[in-house]
C-alpha cells in the first residue's frame, strides 16, 4: 500500500468489525490540486480509506495467511458530506458475509455524527502462490509487511518510520 489512508485503528474484532481514524491535514499532496480554493478528500480517497480499513480486518481475521486483499466491488456507493483538512474521518468496517475467497462488508466514513460515505463493499483475498505456485517467497515478504503496518496502525505509530 504506497498511500495509506488510515492513521490509527481503534478498535477491532478479528470477524466482525473494525474502526479507524484518517485525520486529514493541508499537508496531505492531493489537497493542493484537489480544489486548490476549496480542498476537499476527493471520494475515491474516502472509498480507498473503506477498502484499506475492509483489508486490516480480513487481514486481522484470517491472521495474515493470505498476501492479497483487494477490492472486488464497491456497492451502492454514497458520498454525503465533503472531508476537508483539520476533519477527523471516523471508519467503521463490518463483515456481513464470507463466501470463500470473498468477503461482503458494510461500510461508513463519519465526520462526527455526519456521514461522509457508505456502502457495500466485496472483497477478494488469496496469496501470489495460488495463482502461479512460484511467488511463495514474495507471499511472506508481503506478509511481512503488512504485520510491520499493521503494528504501527494498532499503536497509532506514524507509518513512514
Amino acid at each position: 500500500m504506497r498511500f495509506n489512508q488510515l492513521d490509527r485503528i481503534v478498535e477491532l474484532v478479528p470477524g466482525q468489525r473494525l474502526r479507524a481514524i484518517k485525520c486529514v491535514t493541508l499537508a496531505e499532496q492531493h489537497l493542493q490540486d484537489h480544489f486548490p480554493l476549496f480542498p476537499v478528500m476527493p471520494g475515491v480517497l474516502m472509498l480507498e480509506a473503506l477498502s484499506q480499513a475492509a483489508s486490516w480486518l480480513i487481514r486481522a481475521t484470517d491472521e495474515f495467511q493470505c498476501s492479497m486483499v483487494v477490492l472486488r466491488e464497491a456497492r451502492n456507493i454514497k458520498f454525503q458530506d465533503f472531508v476537508a483538512p483539520g476533519d477527523r474521518l471516523e471508519v467503521s468496517v463490518e463483515i456481513v458475509k464470507v463466501d470463500g475467497a470473498l468477503v461482503h462488508l458494510k461500510a461508513v466514513g463519519m465526520i462526527g455524527e455526519q456521514t461522509a460515505v457508505n456502502g457495500r463493499l466485496v472483497m477478494e483475498k488469496f496469496t501470489l502462490a495460488d495463482r502461479n505456485g512460484e511467488d511463495a517467497v514474495l507471499d511472506r515478504n508481503i506478509i511481512f509487511g503488512h504485520r510491520h503496518t499493521f503494528r504501527r496502525l494498532m499503536q497509532g505509530l506514524p507509518l513512514a518510520l
